[in-house]
């Protein structure tokens, strides 16, 4: 597996590639906080290559093993979270890239200040005790006894629905057109820190930090989608195979599978 992922490494035609967007992810390696750092190419569905850890300095190592310097500006966008070394790497070896940051992480934060307000509030009000599926999950995937139950909540008007409620009207910005995307974030903002629910204060306090970002997400519409699918993919490989013990060995695995290399023999 090692001397055909090398092989189908060095036959990669990247004149083929255009690579005008980018997605970098990480995803676990092994227990205790080990990572690895993926660089994908959403146009292809393909993982370009990997590296351990997710440092400054091992984000700036693949981006320049992965890619030429004229390639490297020639990026535009890269979709990410709000990782700092991720951010810090990009603006120094991209210069011509906009940093998105991924539609699905900034609605996870979202929901994880959702969850704390419940979790919170449910010490106080037992009606809110095996809520978190009925608040979490987006209207349109409700059950009909969860739709219920969040009916119930809302009529109360806890602040766990009204936390709610500023996610559903965050998540309504990708539907309202780029036109006035920042003065439209700018409301969402406003209309946010005035319901003085301290868990989404901080939540739009990061977006606000990272406001660039969170724009460019809303004007591009782009987002790490496919790389989240091959997330689910190299988590599956980790399942099968029972872990991986080196970095190599899990390196070789993931783009043996999921390059899109050509590995044969001539």
């Amino acid at each position: 597996m090692h001397l055909s992922t090398e092989r189908g490494m060095q036959r990669r035609n990247y004149s083929q590639l255009t690579f005008q967007h980018l997605s970098i992810d990480e995803k676990s390696f092994r227990k205790g906080h080990h990572y690895i750092t993926v660089l994908s190419h959403p146009q292809s569905g393909c993982v370009l290559d990997v590296e351990e850890d997710r440092t400054k300095e091992s984000t700036k190592t693949l981006l320049n093993k992965s890619l030429t310097p004229d390639q490297l500006e020639k990026v535009s966008t890269i979709s990410m979270d709000m990782w700092k070394p991720y951010i810090a790497t990009a603006q120094e070896t991209l210069p011509n890239a906009s940093i998105v940051h991924d539609r699905f992480h900034l609605v996870k934060y979202l929901n994880e200040a959702i969850d704390q307000v419940r979790r919170r509030e449910v010490k106080q009000h037992q009606d809110l005790k095996h809520s978190r599926y009925a608040l979490l999950k987006n209207p349109e995937n409700l059950t009909e006894r969860q739709r219920i139950h969040f009916d119930a909540i809302a009529d109360a008007n806890y602040e766990v629905s009204k936390a709610r409620q500023v996610r559903e009207n965050f998540r309504e910005l990708f539907s309202a057109g780029n036109l006035f995307a920042r003065l439209l974030f700018n409301r969402w903002a406003t209309d946010a820190t005035r319901r003085k629910i301290k868990e989404i204060d901080k939540v739009v306090d990061m977006f606000n930090r990272h406001v660039s970002g969170v724009v460019n997400a809303l004007l591009t519409n782009l987002n790490n989608a496919m790389a989240e699918r091959l997330n689910g993919k190299i988590q599956e490989l980790k399942t099968v195979g029972k872990g991986y013990r080196t970095f190599a060995n899990f390196r070789s695995a993931i783009l043996f599978f999921h390059g899109g290399l050509n590995l044969y023999p001539h």
